[in-house]
Formats: C-alpha cells, structure tokens, sequence
C-alpha cells in the first residue's frame, strides 16, 4: 500500500509512514485544538516539502485568516501559490436556504480546481459548518442553548459523494470536524466516522495537548494517546511518548 506523508512530525511513525493512498481521514476535537492547523500544515507539507499539489477548501474562514494562519507559521503560501502547488477556495453558502441544491455544483468547480493543479492532496474545514448549513432547529441542550445540527441522510449523502469524487482521482483527503471536546465525543453529527477511513481526535485539556488515532484502515496504528504540540513550525506529535487517558480531564 502506498502511504502519503502527512507533514505532522511525528505521527507518520504512529501510522506505518503516512495516510493510506486515496484515503479520506477525519480529524475531529473541540475549539482550539488545532483541527483548521492540522488541516493547513497538511497541504502546505505536501506542497513545500513533498512537492504535491493540495487544494484547502474552506467554509468557515476567510481566505484573509487562513493567511494570517499561514503567516504566523512562516509557511509561504504565495510562492506555492504562483508554482500551483497550492490553492486555497473558499465555497460560497449564499444564499444559504439553497445551498444543498448547489452542493453537487460546488463540487463540480473542486474537482475542476483539483484537476487543474494535478492536486494529491485536499482538505476541507470544516464538516461542521457544512452540517450547520443544512440545519434543524432542536431542543435545548443541557446548558440551556438551542443546538443546530444537519439533516444526517443529506448530510452523509454530501460528504460520501464528495469523498467518493475525490478518491476516483485517488486524492487523499482531511476533513476536519467539530465536537464538544469530550474525550468520548468523535464528530459533531454522529455519523462522520463510519464514512471515512481513518479518524484522528485532538485533545485540549489545558496544560495537555494530545493526538489519538481511533482508526485507520489498512493500517497497523498506534492504540495510545500521545502529546503534541503547537508551537512557531504547526503540530508536532511526540510518538515516543504516553498519556494516561485519566490525564484527560
């Protein structure tokens, strides 16, 4: 099996040398635990050092913030920019009400876009924002706010057919989602991790950082939870080191 270097120091050694080729991972954890960087660092990796071509699609942040990310990393979007070797799009959700009807001509212009920088690599940030965009109104959680979540028929449906599209070029793709921070909490709908084929959950329990792979297909992983970090160069995972799933308070 063909493996794709990830970027992230430290995690290609918890997964016998990368992603699985063609393969779709979920990335998944709450605020501030570095999905969006994980995500970011992914496609620049793979364009800097490994000279692949990647596409950073987003629905959450302007391209303006997702610069700045890229900025204070020091990581040179502009050259891989004119070199197409990486590309960042933006899906437009307005109007919003009609967004599921124009889902299949987003993906149409990606897989445009993909084809015409040779892309290996994709990213999408974040299934969460695309979730909210098909939402319901439910009841009241348990601290009292009303949650919105997606229809999860046409949401699952959304995220197969894009994953799907994309494996048919054997791209290898990251989606990021977002939960509540729980340790038991794996994706924002409940159902993103039984269409993808890896998922990876970052932890935030000040002062701990940490990195747990639930499941990779194909491959032989690491079953423990290990430190990482976030520091001027991205993510870095600690492979030879453990925490304690008590740690994780």
């Amino acid at each position: 099996m063909n493996r794709v270097p990830t970027g992230i120091p430290g995690l290609d050694e918890l997964i016998e040398g990368g992603f699985p080729e063609g393969s779709t991972i979920l990335v998944a954890g709450g605020a501030g635990t570095g999905k969006t960087i994980f995500a970011l660092q992914y496609i620049y990796a793979g364009a800097a050092v490994y000279n692949e071509p990647g596409v950073f699609i987003t629905l959450e942040e302007g391209p303006k913030n997702i610069l700045w990310n890229l900025q204070n990393f020091g990581w040179d979007y502009a050259t891989l920019n004119q070199q197409g070797l990486m590309k960042i799009y933006r899906i437009s959700v307005n109007p919003p009400e009609r967004f599921a009807e124009r889902w299949k001509e987003e993906i149409d212009r990606i897989i445009e876009m993909v084809k015409s920088v040779g892309a290996k690599r994709v990213a999408l940030d974040s299934i969460t924002a695309l979730g909210m965009l098909l939402g319901e109104k439910l009841v009241k959680s348990e601290r009292g706010s009303e949650l919105w979540v997606g229809n999860p028929i046409t949401l699952r449906s959304m995220i197969a057919e894009l994953s799907e599209r994309l494996k048919e070029l054997n791209i290898t793709s990251v989606f990021t989602t977002g939960t509540r921070g729980g340790k038991m909490d794996f994706s924002a709908f409940g159902m993103e991790e039984f269409i993808v084929d890896g998922v990876i959950l970052l932890y935030f329990f000040p002062p701990h950082r940490a990195l747990f792979i639930r499941k990779m297909r194909g491959t032989n992983h690491s079953n423990k939870i290990h430190p990482m970090s976030i520091s001027k160069n991205g993510i870095e995972v600690r492979p030879h080191d453990e925490i304690l799933w008590e740690a994780l308070r």
